[in-house]
């Protein structure tokens, strides 16, 4: 009974994480070296899932790509979590190329998508996430030198929150968190204000994209308002480290 509840636990875990990580993990119980079956089964189908992504509408950001537009960490393509529509791929694209003309060298970066399948799976801990048309973007960086080509604060682009005041309150529980204790290891980085700003207006420009979410006191500091650009509200997580996006 506990190894029934064990695996069964594992699979849940991973089908959370993964979409199709619980379905890998049931058919490597069926081996004797599990954990082998497991990432042996887990690969074919990450591979086949590409695959077949875009007979259900949904089709892959490539990790490999070494073009304007960019996944953030392969983390995020070995999770599956990089499967977004033809529509917002193309609307990314297009705005990343854009920001690479008006800013030769500049790379957009793509954070968490969506799954490749079923309407409504959650992509936690994102609300949303859940039908192939949102996506969360890095945000520019630069030091002293000028613009960081492809740098993110944190080794997966989010959590290192830039610092700015909120209305919201501090209750529990909360999606809202501060991680106050990494914010220190983050490398001293600050936001490229004319990439941010740009990307920001181009995203709102694009008659594709119907909503924007950034922190007010990001909007602010960027000296940027349009009406897709929205605060998030204060039961999502905080929109101080990326910036997310979604179809109409």
């Amino acid at each position: 009974m506990f190894r029934f509840l064990l695996h069964s636990a594992i699979a849940v875990v991973l089908t959370i994480l993964t979409q199709i990580g619980g379905l890998a993990w049931l058919v490597a119980c069926m081996f004797r070296r599990k954990l082998l079956a497991f990432i042996l089964t887990y690969t074919a189908m990450t591979v086949a899932t590409a695959l077949i992504a875009p007979a259900f509408g949904r089709t892959a950001l490539s990790c490999a790509s070494n073009g304007p537009l960019q996944v953030q960490s392969w983390m995020y393509c070995a999770l599956n979590r990089n499967y977004v529509t033809p529509q917002l791929a193309e609307a990314l694209e297009q705005a990343a190329i854009t920001m690479d003309q008006r800013y030769p060298g500049t790379t957009t970066l793509v954070l968490d998508a969506n799954f490749p399948f079923v309407e409504n799976f959650p992509l936690l801990p994102h609300l949303s996430h859940d039908d192939g048309e949102k996506a969360d973007l890095a945000f520019y960086y630069q030091d002293e030198t000028g613009y960081l080509t492809g740098a993110t604060r944190s080794p997966i682009g989010y959590f290192a929150f830039e610092p700015g005041p909120t209305d919201c309150p501090k209750t529990w529980p909360s999606l809202r968190w501060d991680f106050a204790a990494l914010q220190p290891m983050w490398p001293d980085f600050t936001l490229d204000l004319p990439r941010n700003r740009a990307v920001l207006q181009l995203l709102a420009d694009d008659p594709r994209i119907g909503r924007i979410f950034v922190e007010p006191h990001i909007a602010q500091t960027l000296n940027i308002a349009h009406p897709k650009i929205r605060f998030q509200g204060c039961r999502a997580a905080r929109h101080d480290d990326h910036i997310h996006l979604q179809l109409r």
